[in-house]
């Protein structure tokens, strides 16, 4: 089972979910999308969090209020740290989560500490995760197939801007070409190379009479 939350404090709203229980989340670890954003209590046990990002943005374009809200719902969902005052929340894109087969079920590294960011939550804020709670969905996902919709769809998007850039470089030769061949027959044209009736011998005019 996966919880979906609306975060609906900017608009467009954005997605949150998050497993039932660790087992959920390896499949949640596996089958992410590179647009989502993991979220966990920092060096204590809480659900993993994510935010599904649009595809233009990044982990920096998240708005403050939006991140408030993840973190908000991680504090919330994690036994210890629901009850702790100053607790540090850590997130990084889905790409940078690193799994090994020497892990526990739930047990998760990363690549690259440095794309690892973090923010601090000074206390559990009710009105905040009151709102979310109010809607959230139970949902029972095929993640597998949610994901290899999503990369045939990536797929197909990067196949058209490959025609789309072949269709440019095709015009753009012959745009270069129709340039070349008009350069070419301008310069026959120049006034030094082109004679008149009064440039011609006179004599030869009466050859004509």
């Amino acid at each position: 089972m996966v919880f979906y939350y609306i975060s609906d404090v900017v608009s467009p709203p954005y997605c949150i979910y998050m497993g039932l229980d660790k087992h959920e989340n390896e499949g949640l670890i596996k089958f992410g999308f590179p647009e989502d954003v993991w979220f966990h209590v920092d060096k204590l046990s809480s659900a993993h969090v994510y935010l599904r990002l649009p595809k233009h943005q990044t982990i920096d374009d998240i708005p403050a209020a939006v991140l408030e809200d993840c973190a908000q719902l991680v504090k919330a969902n994690s036994i210890q740290g629901c009850k702790m005052n100053n607790i540090n929340i850590v997130y990084t894109p889905w790409a940078n989560l690193k799994k090994t087969g020497d892990m526990d079920v739930g047990q998760i590294g990363f690549h690259r500490g440095k794309d690892v960011k973090s923010i601090k939550v000074e206390k559990k804020k009710n009105e905040i995760v009151n709102r979310l709670n109010r809607t959230k969905e139970e949902k029972f996902p095929d993640l597998r197939a949610e994901k290899e919709k999503r990369d045939q769809e990536e797929r197909k998007e990067s196949r058209r801007k490959v025609q789309e850039e072949r269709e440019k470089e095709k015009s753009a030769a012959v745009q270069r070409k129709e340039e070349a061949e008009l350069r070419s027959y301008s310069s026959l044209m120049t006034s030094d190379k082109m004679t008149s009736n009064q440039d011609v011998d006179s004599d030869a005019s009466d050859d004509f009479m």
